[in-house]
């Protein structure tokens, strides 16, 4: 069963910058799609970015100002990463890592992510 634990949020200005990371512990080897989802209170959660066997997806309202990448793999851990440029207040929210298991040739939709983490606050201010 694979564990993910984010770190990197925080408060930041409108046009500023940060880094999210998120390790997936207990990684058997298996192909994995992993994604940076995030939620505001009375909304659905949502997905920001996601990268899988095909390549890599993002919603529309961070295209150019965001960035997935991935860690080379060590024999129990990924290092999932979100670098996030020229913040926006609308960014504001709790951010999670989470991951779908097996291969997929298009992006795996949110139901297929069984693996989540507990979040990190992203707070940007106008």
């Amino acid at each position: 069963q694979g564990r993910l634990v984010e770190s990197g949020g925080g408060s930041v200005q409108a046009g500023g910058s940060l880094r999210l990371s998120c390790e997936f512990s207990e990684y058997t080897g298996s192909r994995y799609s992993l994604g940076w989802f995030r939620q505001t209170p009375g909304k659905e959660r949502e997905m920001v970015a996601i990268i899988y066997s095909g390549g890599t997806n993002y919603r529309d309202s961070v295209k150019g100002r965001f960035t997935i990448s991935q860690a080379d793999a060590k024999i129990t851990k990924i290092t999932l990463y979100l670098q996030m440029n020229s913040l926006k207040p609308e960014d504001t929210a709790m951010y999670y890592c989470a991951a779908a298991s097996g291969i997929w040739l298009y992006p795996p939709p949110i139901g297929a992510f069984v693996y989540w983490g507990q979040g990190t606050q992203v707070t940007v201010s106008s």
